[in-house]
């Protein structure tokens, strides 16, 4: 490289440094003036400190998804300080909440997302440090961010626990928990970085990323397409509560023609998974071209779709078929809607990034084999705490309910994502399942997990129900 073109990059590179840092600084100058303004709290309160937390790991996940596009040391080592300081705010969360609390926070959805996002946080600088894969926060940091956007939008005043978890076992089942799934989160990052590594063709991940955004889609849409409005559950304003038609059943409201809208993407979303098809099928390689276009395409649709759902939900007034009248929506109100097409988002723009620069990631990532190990070497330690979790489960359900297993929806899947890490153990020992089988097994595992985290507790009722609140 000329040293003209290392210079250009060079001050390529100060300038996006320039920009994160910028960005960094006017958020939060503007949140310490508005809590200064409202005088709600301290400024170290939970909080400012997660909106600082928020602000930061943003930042770290930019400059990490840079240094996968350019390759500048200067732009990990700053990702790797950013994501240092997110973590620290991140702890002054999580103790400001145990303090006002007088407990762990690990009773609600919010306080659990709280403990994931630390850990998380937490086992990306081991792995970015112990292993040196230096570029996992590209996948890591999009999960957390998305993660507080989430708990931005979920209740999260301390409220009294219920009898149920007045037990010691809730500080051990949930600890286990939440350092198993960000195990698990970890596991799955490095065993993409691994297929990618290992030399699956850019087109596999097209049709993995486009299988992906088909199915959050398509969910969205089985569940809440009402013809051609989009359902979506109604929100009390002023007790900052969904509005129940009954105990675990909420008030849906029904935005016109928003249905269609997410037809439209789900629809751009099966045309690169479409060419893909037909490009195996005959033989066509000039399809998955067309297929990366088409992608390209769908991005920028969902991007669309996303502006116009948060600018029709974010504070309206629209009719329900459940009563008479017409109800207000918040964001608040839908937070996995959000998060689901948020997610999907940033699974496309991170697929753009590896069809972009395929061979630079090559570059940055440790060999095959040590990915491969390394994957293996997590799950061997997420597996032992997904083991006890569940004993410690199964010990807490019987002192609360008098039964060790209840067969509720939470705990079935607890046990099916068990049986899958189990599956991939058995199979790597006893069978010496290593490289691509074993990355998809853990590509599964944390699929699984994801359902058992979030899709379970607000799809399939049960006695744990409670976590929703």
């Amino acid at each position: 490289m000329s040293e003209a073109r290392v210079e250009q990059r060079q001050q390529n590179g100060t300038v996006l440094l320039v920009l994160v840092g910028l960005g960094i600084a006017f958020a939060l100058l503007v949140a310490l003036l508005t809590a200064a303004k409202a005088h709600t709290g301290p400024i170290y309160g939970e909080a400012n400190m997660l909106y600082a937390a928020l602000v930061l790991y943003a930042g770290a996940a930019a400059l990490y998804m840079g240094y996968g596009v350019t390759g500048i040391e200067r732009y990990v080592n700053s990702a790797t300080v950013l994501t240092t300081l997110g973590f620290l705010a991140n702890t002054a969360a999580v103790a400001h909440r145990w303090s006002v609390a007088g407990r762990p926070p690990f009773s609600n959805m919010y306080e659990m997302l709280l403990s994931f996002v630390w850990t998380l946080a937490l086992l990306t600088l081991i792995a970015e440090r112990a292993y040196k894969v230096k570029i996992i926060g590209s996948i890591t940091m999009p999960i957390t961010v998305v993660s507080v956007i989430l708990m931005q939008l979920l209740p999260s005043d301390v409220r009294p626990l219920v009898p149920a978890l007045q037990s010691t076992w809730l500080q051990v089942h949930v600890s286990l928990a939440m350092l198993s799934y960000a195990a698990c989160a970890v596991s799955f990052a490095l065993a993409m970085m691994f297929l990618v590594q290992d030399g699956m063709k850019s087109e596999s991940f097209q049709a993995l990323t486009s299988t992906g955004t088909i199915a959050i889609y398509a969910a969205m849409l089985i569940t809440r397409f009402r013809g051609g409005a989009l359902a979506v559950t109604a929100y009390d304003l002023e007790s900052k509560a969904e509005v129940m038609v009954s105990r675990g059943h909420p008030l849906f409201i029904q935005i016109p023609d928003l249905g269609w809208l997410y037809l439209l993407v789900l629809l751009s979303a099966l045309a690169p998974l479409a060419l893909y098809v037909v490009g195996q099928i005959k033989k066509m390689p000039e399809l998955f071209d067309a297929g990366s276009k088409a992608m390209f395409i769908s991005i920028v649709v969902q991007v669309l779709g996303l502006a116009i759902f948060v600018a029709r939900v974010k504070n309206g007034q629209y009719a329900s078929p459940d009563a008479d009248g017409f109800y207000r929506t918040a964001l608040p109100a839908n937070p996995f809607l959000l998060a689901g097409i948020v997610g999907s988002i940033l699974a496309g723009l991170l697929y753009l990034l590896l069809l972009w620069r395929r061979e630079g990631l090559q570059r940055m990532l440790p060999p095959a084999e040590v990915l491969d190990r390394v994957t293996y070497k997590i799950i061997g330690i997420a597996f032992p705490l997904l083991t006890l979790m569940i004993a410690a489960g199964a010990y807490w359900a019987n002192q609360a309910w008098g039964s060790y297993w209840s067969w509720d929806p939470k705990e079935t899947w607890a046990a099916i994502t068990w049986l899958v890490y189990a599956g991939y153990l058995h199979m790597r020992i006893t069978r010496g399942w290593k490289g691509r089988r074993a990355a998809w097994f853990a590509i599964l595992g944390f699929g699984v997990v994801i359902f058992t985290f979030f899709g379970v507790t607000y799809l399939l009722p049960g006695l744990h129900a409670y976590a929703a609140g």
